[in-house]
């Protein structure tokens, strides 16, 4: 009777687990989309080409490169970057500054409370 009672709660906490409701954060502007993740990566596309500014060498040059870049949206809606790779430094130090203007925003939830959300996005620059 014990291993029924305890398989039985065992199935009933995943069961409860499985159902857990999860949502995306809301960039500015998105707040009506009908596609919250749609909107939210056209958003971020438009952020970084109205915000990235390309790195220039003594010369003049512009410097580009590939960057990784991991960063969270945390339970308080603010842009947080974790990490930054890529092999320019400048490149780096520049997505890192673009990402750090990313407006504060309606953070993703966890079953109805604010939960922070990862990302993690390559660019090319």
């Amino acid at each position: 009777m014990k291993k029924l009672l305890l398989i039985a709660s065992l199935v009933v906490g995943g069961l409860t687990s499985v159902q857990a409701q999860q949502t995306s954060p809301v960039w500015p502007g998105c707040e009506d989309s009908e596609d919250l993740k749609a909107c939210f990566n056209q958003k971020l596309s438009q952020h970084v080409r109205e915000n990235y500014e390309y790195p220039q060498t003594e010369d003049g040059d512009y410097v580009r490169g590939k960057v990784k870049i991991s960063f969270t949206i945390t339970e308080e809606g603010k842009a947080v970057v974790k990490k930054v790779e890529g092999s320019e430094p400048k490149v780096n130090a520049a997505a890192r500054e673009m990402i750090e203007k990313i407006p504060d925003m309606e953070p993703g939830t966890l079953n109805g409370e604010p939960d922070d959300r990862n990302f993690t996005v390559p660019f090319n620059f």
